[in-house]
């Protein structure tokens, strides 16, 4: 006779760490969310503040795994890159930019993001 124990499925994982970070991040994004006028979120500032809120999550998601065989890196120079982005369309009005120049800049940030989370989400899903 076989052991009915034998058959259960192995205990999961604990995910603690996951789980406040997901939180902390949600909080994050419901802070922006709140406090933000409605008119606001048809400026590109947020939609870099969104953004960069999301490449946050998938690094930090990235950080805490540990059932990843061989990490996986998110490509450095698109990221610094799209941080340049960020901060030029941020400070576009120290830095005596145009609105068309300032909308660039963000769209260059939440392109440059969103490449970087495409790059990373790949890359796990050919590992599985």
């Amino acid at each position: 006779m076989s052991d009915a124990s034998s058959n259960q499925a192995p205990d999961p994982k604990p995910r603690g760490w996951t789980v406040v970070a997901a939180g902390f991040l949600l909080l994050a994004l419901a802070l922006v969310v709140i406090y933000t006028t409605g008119h606001a979120f048809f400026s590109p500032l947020a939609l870099v503040v969104v953004a960069a809120i999301g490449l946050a999550a998938l690094l930090l998601q990235l950080r805490l795994r540990t059932d990843l065989r061989a990490p996986v890196r998110a490509p450095l120079w698109l990221n610094v890159l799209g941080l340049v982005f960020a901060i030029a369309a941020v400070f576009a009005d120290r830095l005596h930019l145009t609105a068309f120049w300032m909308l660039i800049t963000a769209l260059g940030a939440v392109v440059c993001f969103g490449v970087s989370g495409v790059v990373v989400l790949h890359a796990l899903r050919t590992r599985r």
